[in-house]
């Protein structure tokens, strides 16, 4: 500041001596005692300080009065300053809080009270739908445009078939590392599971005239691989054996298993050969032994001869009941 020409102090109006050191600062001249803090009244460090609404700081002083403080680090922040989620903080710890990505020049969404990238953001409102977020350009995946290709999920119109050119659909098929649309894809020569309905690179099974992954040739009704076990075919779908057996087949009336070998047909019931036999001494029967129909089970006419006489009517009499019955309920 000058008066009448004459330079003077800004703090103390005072004039310089000739020999005096001056602190020139944006154009204005101070003694070098009166070049201070305006807060604390020292000499600023180094010669720094920070200047607000025209007064002139020390960094300690400015921080205290004016300087935020980060949400993150509890530092002060000096400079630039990012003002969300009714917090400051620095530029560098300003962070997605999933990824910790910084967000000071992409910007942010505020997800249940959360700062969180778009990506990230989009990732939780797709889980939360059970849908699937396009590893290209962060969109919603529907259903019937979805795309899986190296680990990740992609919208099909992304890529093109490596063979024709043309803008792929969710029927693409994935071949030696190379995407191909369907028709392309089928004239490679590469058979198709017929349950998975994806290429199949590796083992392969051919049944039914159709084929099938290894994994994928499964019972119809227990759901369990075949893994090379024999099948049975009914109506289009295969069946192992014991369900078979169980929905088309016969079961012993003793083993409750499928009958694989010669079947016994008596008393309204099936049997194993190896099955039929005495209820009484064990004694294996055949289609030509004479055997007798006791309390629904078999016994040989050896054993039912040393029944007493008396169970034998009872017997005789329960059997007359039921066929008399059983004609009245006929009628």
């Amino acid at each position: 500041m000058s008066l009448g020409g004459v330079a003077i102090c800004t703090r103390c109006n005072d004039g310089f001596r000739q020999d005096e050191k001056i602190v020139n600062s944006s154009g204005e001249m101070w003694h070098e005692e009166c070049f201070v803090c305006a807060q604390c009244f020292r000499p600023f460090p180094e010669g720094t300080f920070f200047e607000f609404e025209g007064r002139r700081y020390c960094e300690h002083d400015f921080q205290v009065l004016f300087a935020p403080c980060c949400g993150k680090c509890g530092e002060f922040v000096i400079g630039r300053v990012i003002k969300a989620m009714n917090n400051n903080w620095h530029a560098e710890c300003f962070r997605c809080e999933l990824c910790n990505a910084v967000l000071a020049d992409t910007g942010f969404v505020k997800n249940r009270g959360r700062a969180l990238c778009r990506p990230c953001h989009l990732k939780e409102k797709a889980a939360g739908s059970g849908k699937y977020i396009c590893f290209r350009c962060h969109g919603l995946i529907q259903e019937d445009e979805h795309l899986k290709w190296k680990m990740e999920h992609y919208h099909p119109y992304h890529f093109n078939c490596c063979k024709c050119g043309e803008e792929l659909t969710a029927s693409a098929r994935e071949l030696r590392g190379e995407l191909y649309c369907l028709p392309c894809h089928d004239k490679q020569g590469i058979p198709i599971c017929s349950a998975c309905h994806r290429p199949i690179e590796e083992r392969i099974v051919t049944a039914m005239g159709k084929h099938w992954h290894v994994e994928h040739f499964v019972c119809a009704r227990c759901e369990k691989p075949f893994l090379g076990h024999k099948h049975y075919e009914r109506n289009g779908k295969a069946y192992c054996e014991i369900h078979y057996n169980q929905l088309f087949g016969n079961m012993c009336f003793y083993c409750n298993k499928p009958i694989t070998s010669e079947m016994m047909c008596t008393m309204n019931k099936t049997w194993c050969e190896d099955h039929f036999f005495c209820s009484t001494c064990d004694t294996l029967l055949s289609a030509k032994s004479k055997f007798i129909e006791f309390d629904l089970k078999p016994v040989c006419k050896k054993c039912y001869d040393k029944f007493p006489n008396e169970l034998k009517r009872r017997q005789k009499k329960v059997e007359t009941t039921s066929k008399k019955y059983g004609k009245g309920e006929q009628k």
